[in-house]
Protein backbone atom coordinates (compact mmCIF):
# COMPACT_ATOMS: atom_id res chain seq x y z
CA UNK A 1 0.00 0.00 0.00
CA UNK A 2 1.76 3.24 -1.54
CA UNK A 3 1.63 6.48 0.78
CA UNK A 4 -0.58 8.27 -1.14
CA UNK A 5 -3.72 5.53 -0.41
CA UNK A 6 -3.11 6.00 3.30
CA UNK A 7 -2.98 10.06 3.82
CA UNK A 8 -6.08 9.96 1.64
CA UNK A 9 -7.40 7.69 4.00
CA UNK A 10 -6.33 9.48 6.74
CA UNK A 11 -7.94 12.70 5.81
CA UNK A 12 -10.89 11.26 5.11
CA UNK A 13 -11.20 9.58 8.23
CA UNK A 14 -10.32 12.84 10.19
CA UNK A 15 -13.24 14.65 8.43
CA UNK A 16 -15.32 11.80 9.50
CA UNK A 17 -14.50 12.13 13.03
CA UNK A 18 -14.63 16.02 13.24
CA UNK A 19 -17.92 16.39 11.69
CA UNK A 20 -20.99 16.10 13.87
CA UNK A 21 -22.63 12.77 14.86
CA UNK A 22 -23.71 10.25 17.42
CA UNK A 23 -20.19 9.39 19.01
CA UNK A 24 -19.93 13.59 19.47
CA UNK A 25 -23.61 14.11 21.09
CA UNK A 26 -22.74 10.52 23.11
CA UNK A 27 -19.96 12.25 24.69
CA UNK A 28 -21.90 15.47 25.45
CA UNK A 29 -24.49 13.37 27.24
CA UNK A 30 -21.79 11.27 29.27
CA UNK A 31 -19.20 13.04 30.64
CA UNK A 32 -20.71 15.81 31.97
CA UNK A 33 -23.39 13.71 33.65
CA UNK A 34 -20.79 10.43 34.61
CA UNK A 35 -17.42 12.40 34.00
CA UNK A 36 -14.03 12.16 32.25
CA UNK A 37 -13.35 8.11 33.16
CA UNK A 38 -17.21 7.31 31.74
CA UNK A 39 -16.78 9.07 28.67
CA UNK A 40 -13.33 7.14 28.16
CA UNK A 41 -15.14 3.83 28.60
CA UNK A 42 -17.38 5.08 25.87
CA UNK A 43 -14.25 5.63 23.88
CA UNK A 44 -12.68 2.32 24.20
CA UNK A 45 -15.81 0.91 23.15
CA UNK A 46 -15.97 2.69 19.93
CA UNK A 47 -12.59 2.19 19.35
CA UNK A 48 -13.09 -2.03 19.21
CA UNK A 49 -16.57 -1.62 17.28
CA UNK A 50 -14.89 0.29 14.17
CA UNK A 51 -12.21 -2.59 13.76
CA UNK A 52 -15.65 -5.09 13.93
CA UNK A 53 -16.96 -2.19 10.86
CA UNK A 54 -13.71 -2.56 8.93
CA UNK A 55 -13.85 -6.39 9.11
CA UNK A 56 -17.24 -6.39 8.01
CA UNK A 57 -17.27 -4.19 5.25
CA UNK A 58 -13.90 -5.11 3.68
CA UNK A 59 -14.72 -9.27 3.33
CA UNK A 60 -18.84 -8.18 2.34
CA UNK A 61 -17.08 -6.59 -0.46
CA UNK A 62 -15.02 -8.94 -1.05
CA UNK A 63 -17.73 -10.79 -1.52
CA UNK A 64 -19.45 -8.74 -3.68
CA UNK A 65 -16.38 -8.38 -6.55
CA UNK A 66 -16.71 -11.93 -6.61
CA UNK A 67 -20.09 -12.25 -7.62
CA UNK A 68 -20.57 -8.96 -10.09
CA UNK A 69 -17.95 -6.49 -10.83
CA UNK A 70 -21.07 -4.05 -12.41
CA UNK A 71 -22.65 -4.11 -8.53
CA UNK A 72 -18.54 -3.39 -7.13
CA UNK A 73 -18.97 -0.22 -9.74
CA UNK A 74 -22.37 0.74 -8.72
CA UNK A 75 -21.20 1.04 -4.87
CA UNK A 76 -18.32 2.59 -5.90
CA UNK A 77 -20.54 5.31 -7.35
CA UNK A 78 -22.90 5.42 -4.80
CA UNK A 79 -19.96 5.84 -2.28
CA UNK A 80 -18.84 8.70 -3.91
CA UNK A 81 -22.30 10.32 -4.27
CA UNK A 82 -22.62 9.82 -0.20
CA UNK A 83 -19.31 11.87 -0.12
CA UNK A 84 -20.88 14.80 -1.79
CA UNK A 85 -23.91 14.16 0.44
CA UNK A 86 -21.66 14.37 3.40
CA UNK A 87 -20.04 17.58 2.01
CA UNK A 88 -23.18 18.88 1.13
CA UNK A 89 -25.15 18.23 5.15
CA UNK A 90 -21.82 20.01 6.31
CA UNK A 91 -22.17 23.30 4.36
CA UNK A 92 -26.07 23.54 5.08
CA UNK A 93 -25.53 23.04 8.50
CA UNK A 94 -23.04 26.01 8.24
CA UNK A 95 -26.17 28.42 7.21
CA UNK A 96 -28.78 26.89 10.08
CA UNK A 97 -29.85 29.48 12.48
CA UNK A 98 -30.29 27.15 15.12
CA UNK A 99 -27.10 25.68 17.03
CA UNK A 100 -28.58 22.16 18.17
CA UNK A 101 -24.63 21.39 19.44
CA UNK A 102 -24.63 23.92 21.87
CA UNK A 103 -27.91 24.00 23.20
CA UNK A 104 -27.07 20.09 24.07
CA UNK A 105 -24.10 21.68 25.92
CA UNK A 106 -25.63 23.84 27.82
CA UNK A 107 -28.36 21.10 28.47
CA UNK A 108 -25.97 18.56 29.87
CA UNK A 109 -23.74 20.51 32.09
CA UNK A 110 -27.13 21.04 34.07
CA UNK A 111 -26.91 17.31 35.10
CA UNK A 112 -26.23 16.21 38.70
CA UNK A 113 -22.91 13.59 37.68
CA UNK A 114 -23.98 10.22 38.53
CA UNK A 115 -21.90 6.81 38.33
CA UNK A 116 -21.96 3.61 36.50
CA UNK A 117 -19.95 0.67 35.99
CA UNK A 118 -16.72 0.70 33.16
CA UNK A 119 -18.18 -2.05 31.30
CA UNK A 120 -21.66 -0.06 31.03
CA UNK A 121 -19.78 3.02 29.50
CA UNK A 122 -18.19 0.55 26.89
CA UNK A 123 -21.38 -1.65 25.70
CA UNK A 124 -22.78 2.01 25.48
CA UNK A 125 -19.91 2.81 23.27
CA UNK A 126 -19.77 -0.11 21.34
CA UNK A 127 -23.50 -0.28 20.12
CA UNK A 128 -23.64 3.55 19.56
CA UNK A 129 -20.58 3.08 17.00
CA UNK A 130 -21.66 -0.37 15.99
CA UNK A 131 -25.25 1.00 15.27
CA UNK A 132 -24.13 3.90 13.24
CA UNK A 133 -25.14 3.29 9.75
CA UNK A 134 -22.40 6.51 8.74
CA UNK A 135 -19.01 4.46 9.77
CA UNK A 136 -20.75 1.72 7.49
CA UNK A 137 -21.32 3.88 4.46
CA UNK A 138 -17.73 5.40 5.45
CA UNK A 139 -16.25 1.75 4.67
CA UNK A 140 -18.38 0.83 1.54
CA UNK A 141 -17.20 4.51 0.28
CA UNK A 142 -13.97 4.89 1.13
CA UNK A 143 -12.52 1.10 0.53
CA UNK A 144 -13.85 0.59 -3.13
CA UNK A 145 -12.16 3.81 -3.72
CA UNK A 146 -8.48 3.02 -2.01
CA UNK A 147 -8.60 -0.63 -2.25
CA UNK A 148 -7.17 -3.19 -4.70
CA UNK A 149 -8.97 -6.13 -3.48
CA UNK A 150 -7.20 -8.56 -6.10
CA UNK A 151 -4.01 -7.58 -4.24
CA UNK A 152 -4.75 -6.19 -0.85
CA UNK A 153 -3.21 -7.92 2.29
CA UNK A 154 -5.22 -8.59 5.35
CA UNK A 155 -2.53 -6.01 6.81
CA UNK A 156 -3.60 -3.30 4.81
CA UNK A 157 -6.74 -3.45 5.83
CA UNK A 158 -6.07 -3.53 9.58
CA UNK A 159 -3.79 -0.76 8.50
CA UNK A 160 -6.53 1.59 7.41
CA UNK A 161 -8.61 0.56 10.14
CA UNK A 162 -5.97 1.48 12.58
CA UNK A 163 -5.84 4.81 10.96
CA UNK A 164 -9.08 5.63 11.45
CA UNK A 165 -9.56 4.06 15.42
CA UNK A 166 -6.48 5.90 16.29
CA UNK A 167 -8.02 9.04 14.99
CA UNK A 168 -11.16 8.77 16.51
CA UNK A 169 -8.91 7.67 19.96
CA UNK A 170 -7.06 10.93 19.91
CA UNK A 171 -10.21 12.99 18.64
CA UNK A 172 -12.22 12.31 21.57
CA UNK A 173 -9.55 12.02 24.21
CA UNK A 174 -9.25 15.36 23.28
CA UNK A 175 -12.73 16.29 23.10
CA UNK A 176 -13.35 14.50 26.38
CA UNK A 177 -10.65 16.33 28.32
CA UNK A 178 -12.14 19.62 27.26
CA UNK A 179 -15.49 19.29 27.72
CA UNK A 180 -14.47 18.02 31.64
CA UNK A 181 -12.74 21.29 31.75
CA UNK A 182 -14.77 24.11 29.69
CA UNK A 183 -17.34 24.19 27.31
CA UNK A 184 -16.35 27.48 25.98
CA UNK A 185 -14.23 26.20 22.99
CA UNK A 186 -17.13 24.10 22.41
CA UNK A 187 -19.78 26.81 22.59
CA UNK A 188 -17.81 28.51 19.80
CA UNK A 189 -20.42 29.00 17.32
CA UNK A 190 -17.82 30.63 14.74
CA UNK A 191 -15.30 27.23 15.31
CA UNK A 192 -18.26 25.27 14.89
CA UNK A 193 -18.69 26.63 10.90
CA UNK A 194 -15.16 26.79 10.50
CA UNK A 195 -14.72 23.27 11.29
CA UNK A 196 -18.05 22.07 8.84
CA UNK A 197 -17.04 24.18 6.09
CA UNK A 198 -13.28 22.66 5.79
CA UNK A 199 -15.19 19.65 5.98
CA UNK A 200 -17.97 19.89 3.44
CA UNK A 201 -15.49 21.11 1.03
CA UNK A 202 -13.07 18.50 1.25
CA UNK A 203 -15.96 15.33 1.12
CA UNK A 204 -17.32 17.41 -2.11
CA UNK A 205 -14.10 17.43 -3.33
CA UNK A 206 -12.88 14.28 -2.76
CA UNK A 207 -16.32 13.20 -4.39
CA UNK A 208 -15.69 15.23 -7.39
CA UNK A 209 -12.49 13.28 -7.96
CA UNK A 210 -13.80 9.79 -7.51
CA UNK A 211 -16.70 10.29 -10.19
CA UNK A 212 -14.68 12.42 -12.66
CA UNK A 213 -12.38 8.87 -12.43
CA UNK A 214 -14.85 6.38 -12.68
CA UNK A 215 -16.43 8.74 -15.65
CA UNK A 216 -13.29 8.04 -17.32
CA UNK A 217 -12.98 4.53 -16.97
Amino acid sequence: MNFDTMTTFAVISFLLVVSPGPNGVLFLKTVPTYGKRSGMGNLIGIFTATYVHGALSFFGLSAIILSSATLFMVIKVTGALYLAFLGIKALLQVVKKNDNTTEKIKESITVKRKKRTDFSSFVEGFLTQILNPKVSMFYLAAFPQLIDFQNSAIVDIFLLVSIHSFTIFIWFTGFIFILGKSTKMLQSNYLQKIVQSFTGTVFLYFSYKILSVESKS
